[in-house]
């Protein structure tokens, strides 16, 4: 049926071989990369897509390498799978749906206005607020609110070059911040502390003070900000103690199964991080209106980013090259075209990166054409002249020359400080047959002997 891969070796899972490869390139990368590729292309059907690729990715391994799934989702031999740490992120992302509209139903974003200056500066306090917004809301809704803004303050004559810029904001905010966006979140949930990401806003100060000054000065000579003298409505204190306490009790959870040592061993057998951001959205639901109407849309988006990371989970990453500074800045300018979500999801399996590194590169770098980030695409929908790529990258270069001059940045200030994550999950290579000795992340001595009796 495919003569060009069955004349190539088939894997004895006993071996730990990954299976049949074109050229240098096994297959599953290639099936992930087509999903990927779908993705993009057909983004009216990005959950179809996904699913498909999932169950072509599953096929694949299960029936051609013998791939061990049920060890893989729910761990074998005292050692836990990735249910735990799919469900966590589930829940956290469907929470934080609710947290947004919390945070934009305070009316504390419809204060902005009157913060503003009232020449290109007031653009750029405003790309600041959203960055500053973004770094404990998701950035998704920090996006939409500060294009929101902008459409008032603008008179709805918003500049490509400063929506890309908003877009740039939000996820720079997000970068450094682990309830900031899923890429962060993702690295939380995986072991990784706040502090290992909090460097990611080393690049995002340096990039923003490129891109904010000149979309600011883009926008103030396409329509400078004029501002209404309307009175804002009152700070809801109630819907902003909610936001808190569903922050609050996700750090507490989160720190308490990765740092408290008589919690780790519960740690794995239970989503509690997601369980406390749900303990607090129903606590907020007794004494505020909660919109139970955005579930199925954060459900249904739910499913799509967890298909994409069980994807990545599958991945021969021991395939890949060694994390590294050059190929961490690759990732950016990929995450650009691809979704960052499976590139986090491939590098948390990698492990031993500099993780604040990678979360200003995969994070910021989406920002460069605008389907390369959930914002942008937020964003996009809301002024649709955002949606021209050629468009997009010649009113927003400055995106572009900021990441760039961030990513340098981070490099001369704090360098590159690669290191393993403290693990929730068990290590992949403790659920699947053993692979060839110095198949683990870089931290990782190599062994000289198999851990498994191989075949002769």
């Amino acid at each position: 049926m495919f003569p060009m891969l069955s004349s190539l070796p088939l894997a004895s899972a006993a071996q730990g071989v990954a299976g049949w490869q074109i050229g240098p390139v096994p297959v599953e990368f290639i099936l992930f990369g087509l999903t990927l590729v779908a993705v993009a292309i057909f983004h009216h059907y990005t959950l179809q897509v996904a699913l498909t690729g999932l169950v072509a990715i599953t096929a694949y391994k299960v029936g051609i390498t013998d791939f061990p799934m049920v060890q893989h989702l729910f761990g074998h031999g005292g050692q836990s799978g990735e249910w735990v740490i799919l469900l966590n992120l589930f829940a956290l992302l469907t929470g934080f749906a609710l947290l947004a509209d919390h945070f934009e139903k305070s009316h504390v974003p419809a204060q902005l206005p009157a913060i503003l200056p009232n020449d290109w500066k007031g653009g750029f306090v405003l790309l600041i607020c959203v960055m500053v917004i973004s770094s404990f809301l998701d950035n998704i809704a920090a996006a939409l609110i500060g294009a929101s803004v902008a459409g008032v303050v603008f008179k709805q004559k918003v500049h490509i070059g400063y929506l890309a810029a908003i877009i740039a904001a939000s996820n720079a905010g997000g970068a450094g911040s682990v309830v900031g966006d899923t890429t962060t979140t993702m690295i939380w949930i995986a072991g990784g502390s706040p502090l290992d990401v909090l460097h990611g806003f080393v690049g995002s100060f340096a990039a923003v003070a490129i891109f904010g000054v000149v979309a600011a000065k883009q926008q103030h000579a396409y329509q400078p900000i004029v501002k209404d003298a309307t009175q804002a409505p009152k700070v809801d204190w109630g819907r902003l103690g909610i936001v808190a306490l569903i922050l609050v009790l996700a750090i507490v959870a989160n720190a308490s199964v990765n740092v408290v040592e008589e919690f780790k061993p519960y740690a794995s057998v239970f989503p509690w991080i997601g369980a406390a951001v749900w303990v607090a959205v129903l606590i907020g639901a007794s004494f505020r209106k909660t919109s139970w109407g955005l579930m199925p849309s954060a459900v249904k988006g739910s499913i799509f980013l967890l298909s994409l990371v069980t994807c990545a989970s599958m991945m021969p990453v021991e395939r890949l090259p060694p994390a590294s500074a050059a190929l961490t800045m690759g990732l950016g300018f990929i995450s650009a075209v691809f979704d960052n979500i499976p590139l986090t999801a491939l590098a948390i399996t990698q492990d031993g990166y500099d993780w604040g590194v990678l979360a200003y590169a995969v994070g910021f770098g989406g920002s460069m054409i605008w389907f390369g980030s959930s914002a942008g695409v937020a964003v996009s929908n809301v002024y649709p002249q955002a949606k021209s790529a050629v468009a997009y990258l010649k009113a927003g270069w400055h995106v572009s020359l900021a990441y760039v001059v961030g990513f340098g940045v981070m490099m001369l200030v704090v360098g590159w400080n690669p290191h393993p994550l403290v693990r929730v999950a068990a290590p992949k290579a403790a659920i699947v047959a053993p692979a060839t000795p110095g198949t683990q992340a870089p931290q990782a001595a190599p062994a000289p002997v198999p851990v498994a009796p191989t075949a002769p």
